[in-house]
């Protein structure tokens, strides 16, 4: 059932170009959807997005997809963090959970944090094992703790367990964006995430979801040959294939997904 799912996926989206046309080291490619639209005079308190794996790596090299904040406090910032699932060799079937990130100045500062009850095969503090599977919705979600930032995860319909918290300041999430980081040979087999579903409550308690989304390819030297779709169950992001959507669209959210 599984292989029939991904061959008709790959005939949805378009051909990636010849391999000769397209650069084959490795290197790492990000490609960002920030979401727009969001009130600004309420602090947000919480987010949260569901991700699918809809077609999975081939190869055994690291796939990072990710729903990413920046903690504010007023004008301060105490610098973000991201989480999702990872493809990722390290871990047992490559299988991984994240919650990890930086403090303001950011890159060599990395945020500490508590210890996850998840177990971890490298003992990586930021990156543990999760069984993930493919074709599977998971909901990732950011909220204030009693001692800094923690995220949650876990299969739309059952319930989710802690990653861990970030000992982080700030009473608010800005900068809110969904990515995938792909550090992998751009003539590598084409794989496919889903997002949907992209909320956030306020500090009020009203739910709020971005009416569009912002697409952003990053960087020189990236891969050429990734994409975004828009589909009735959510966002699409794809790397492998002959790209459409040039950098910087603002594409609309799918209803299908809005917070159910």
């Amino acid at each position: 059932m599984f292989r029939r799912s991904r061959s008709g996926l790959a005939a949805r989206w378009r051909a990636s170009p010849p391999a000769a046309s397209v650069e084959p080291a490795l290197g790492v490619t990000s490609f960002h959807l920030w979401w727009q639209d969001l009130d600004a005079g309420t602090p947000i308190v919480e987010a949260s997005a569901v991700l699918t794996v809809v077609q999975p790596p081939a190869v055994d090299r690291l796939y990072f997809w990710a729903l990413q904040a920046t903690f504010l406090d007023g004008g301060r910032s105490y610098g973000g963090a991201h989480t999702g699932l990872q493809w990722n060799p390290r871990h047992p079937r490559n299988r991984a959970v994240n919650w990890g990130g930086y403090a303001d100045p950011p890159v060599s500062n990395v945020l500490r944090g508590s210890t996850s009850m998840l177990p971890s095969t490298p003992d990586d503090p930021n990156t543990r094992d999760y069984p993930w599977e493919p074709g599977r919705p998971y909901r990732f979600t950011i909220r204030r703790g009693d001692d800094g930032w923690s995220a949650d995860v876990g299969p739309v319909g059952a319930a989710p367990v802690a990653i861990r918290s970030l000992f982080a300041g700030g009473d608010r999430l800005a900068g809110l964006v969904v990515w995938s980081e792909v550090f992998a040979a751009c003539s590598d087999p084409p794989v496919v995430v889903r997002w949907s579903e992209l909320s956030a409550t306020t500090a009020s308690g009203e739910v709020v979801r971005p009416e569009s989304v912002r697409v952003s390819f990053q960087g020189e030297g990236t891969c050429p040959n990734t994409d975004v779709r828009l589909t009735p169950d959510g966002i699409e992001q794809a790397s492998g294939v002959a790209r459409t959507v040039r950098d910087g669209a603002v594409l609309p959210v799918p209803d299908r997904g809005a917070p159910r």
